[in-house]
């Protein structure tokens, strides 16, 4: 069960960089890399601050406006 649950929270983590990818470069071939590489991608946008300030709540939100 444990090995269920952690795959669902890295399916889910997954798609969100791909939210955080599209809506900071709306670029087909850069959203096929930062899928291949996600989670160095997630990691490089928590350390320069683009998930700051309430935009890591703001950017899932607005794919559902």
């Amino acid at each position: 069960m444990e090995k269920r649950e952690t795959s669902i929270l890295y399916l889910i983590l997954g798609l969100y960089t791909l939210m955080i990818s599209w809506y900071y470069n709306h670029s087909v071939i850069l959203l096929i890399i930062h899928y291949v590489f996600w989670p160095v991608y997630l990691i490089y946008e928590l350390l320069i601050g683009n998930l700051a300030h309430g935009m890591w709540k703001t950017i899932p939100l607005s794919y559902f406006k």
